[in-house]
């Protein structure tokens, strides 16, 4: 479907770009032509993953430690990057969840998810904006949110609080940057089994089948599969889409508020406990 050079000469930035999507996503874009710069918070497996897809792609990836709750640090990385050129397209991938009944949640777990999903992601989206406002450089954003953002879902509260935050960023800015070259669109994934996501958050196997019987396609979605979508969504070829929320989940969305809701009511009471976060989540 895609030209080899469909991204040819695109610098592009993925934060969270070590595991899951986001590495999926820079595999893609290297792919298709891209200079890629992937950030995350665990330097290791940024490292690992940078040398698997030069070695895979044989294209060119940089990878850089970042919490993008710092703003300084965010700063820092993205001046960094600039050094060389300005980056053209921004994916922001940064992500943390997990499964939880609301009333048992501290400020902290709230700010822990809030601080990544949102705070980092207006973080990436301000200091790359400012630059290519400044510049006249025109540039693309893809945020990668939730299918729940615009329903809502029980038992990740903190999450879709946060997701739906970025959809509200991404309609606003699209209309006050559009003028200027700015494009901002997101995708809304539903449930894509990775490393680092969707199938971590259940305790049992049993719950991961009856959420992929519950899909109208009755299948889950694959990493390639949005790889491809982001792809077409950064690339010129859809230079006349803005402001958009992509939804990809094979039509689950539309059965209720919430791929985690249904899911939550089947727990016990030793699960519940057993799931307790104890500290911050991973991307």
């Amino acid at each position: 479907m895609f030209q080899p050079d469909l991204l040819q000469g695109k610098r592009i930035l993925i934060t969270g770009g070590g595991t899951g999507l986001g590495k999926g996503m820079a595999r893609r874009f290297l792919e298709l032509g891209a200079t890629v710069y992937i950030c995350g918070r665990r330097k290791e497996v940024l490292a690992e993953t940078e040398a698997e897809l030069r070695v895979a792609t044989k294209a060119k990836i940089h990878s850089f430690p970042c919490d993008v709750r710092n703003l300084q640090a965010v700063e820092e990385m993205i001046e960094t990057i600039w050094k060389d050129g300005g980056l053209d397209v921004v994916v922001n991938n940064a992500a943390g969840n997990f499964l939880a009944r609301t009333e048992e949640l501290s400020s902290g777990a709230f700010d822990a998810i809030i601080g990544i999903v949102l705070m980092g992601t207006i973080n990436v989206t301000m200091a790359c904006g400012r630059r290519w406002l400044k510049a006249q450089h025109p540039g693309v954003m893809l945020n990668i949110v939730a299918s729940y953002a615009s329903s809502g879902s029980a038992y990740v509260v903190p999450s879709a609080i946060s997701k739906s935050g970025v959809v509200a960023l991404t309609r606003s800015l699209a209309v006050e940057w559009g003028n200027r070259g700015i494009r901002m669109n997101a995708i809304a994934p539903g449930p894509i089994p990775t490393e680092g996501a969707f199938s971590r958050l259940l305790p049992r196997p049993e719950l991961e089948q009856f959420a992929r019987e519950r899909n109208p396609m009755n299948r889950f979605g694959r990493v390639e599969e949005l790889a491809d979508l982001a792809a077409f969504l950064v690339s010129d070829g859809s230079a006349y889409i803005n402001g958009e929320i992509v939804t990809m989940d094979g039509g689950e969305w539309l059965q209720g508020a919430g791929e985690f809701t249904a899911l939550g009511r089947m727990l016990t009471e030793k699960e519940w406990q057993a799931m307790k976060p104890r500290k911050s989540p991973k991307e």
